[in-house]
C-alpha cells in the first residue's frame, strides 16, 4: 500500500514539470546556497584555515629551533672532545715528565746513598787498617816481651841484660 501512494506522488510530481520545476524555489536555494558558503567561510573555513596555518609555522619554527639547538649541541660535543683530548695528552705528558722527575730524584738518592755506603766502607776500612796496626804494634810488643822472657828463662837473667 505504501508502494503505491509513493508511485502516485512521482507521478503527480512528473506530470507538473519533470525533474526540476524552474520557479522562484531554484534561485532561492542559489542565494541560500551562497549565504550558507559565506558564513561557513567567515565563521568556519578562514579561522580553522589561520589555526592550521599558524600551527604549521609553530611546528616550522619549533622545528628549526630544535635543529639549530641539535647543531649547536653537536657542535659543542666535538668542540669538548677535542679539549679532552687535549687534556689528555697535556696529562700524559705531566705524568711522563713527572716520571722523568721521579726516576731522577731516585737516581740522585740512589747515587747519594751507594756514595755515602762507600764512604762508610771506607771508613770502616780504615779503622779497621788503625786497628791492626794497633794491634800489631801491640803483638809486636808482647812479642818483644815474650821473647825476652824466653830468652831470660833460657839463658838466665844476668845474661840478657
Amino acid at each position: 500500500m505504501i508502494n503505491l501512494t509513493i508511485l502516485l506522488a512521482v507521478e503527480e510530481v512528473a506530470e507538473k514539470g519533470g525533474l526540476f520545476d524552474i520557479n522562484a524555489t531554484l534561485p532561492l536555494m542559489a542565494i541560500q546556497f551562497l549565504l550558507l558558503a559565506f558564513v561557513l567561510d567567515k565563521i568556519f573555513y578562514k579561522p580553522l584555515g589561520k589555526a592550521i596555518d599558524s600551527r604549521a609555522d609553530y611546528i616550522r619554527d619549533n622545528q628549526l629551533k630544535a635543529e639549530e639547538r641539535l647543531a649547536k649541541a653537536k657542535q659543542l660535543a666535538a668542540q669538548y672532545e677535542q679539549e679532552f683530548a687535549e687534556t689528555r695528552q697535556k696529562s700524559q705528558v705531566v705524568i711522563v715528565s713527572a716520571q722523568v722527575e721521579a726516576q731522577k730524584i731516585a737516581a740522585t738518592k740512589v747515587a747519594a746513598a751507594q756514595q755515602e755506603a762507600q764512604t762508610k766502607r771506607e771508613q770502616a776500612a780504615q779503622e779497621i787498617e788503625q786497628q791492626k796496626q794497633v794491634a800489631l804494634e801491640e803483638l809486636e810488643q808482647q812479642v818483644d816481651s815474650l821473647s825476652r822472657q824466653i830468652i831470660e828463662k833460657l839463658l838466665g837473667p844476668e845474661l840478657v841484660r
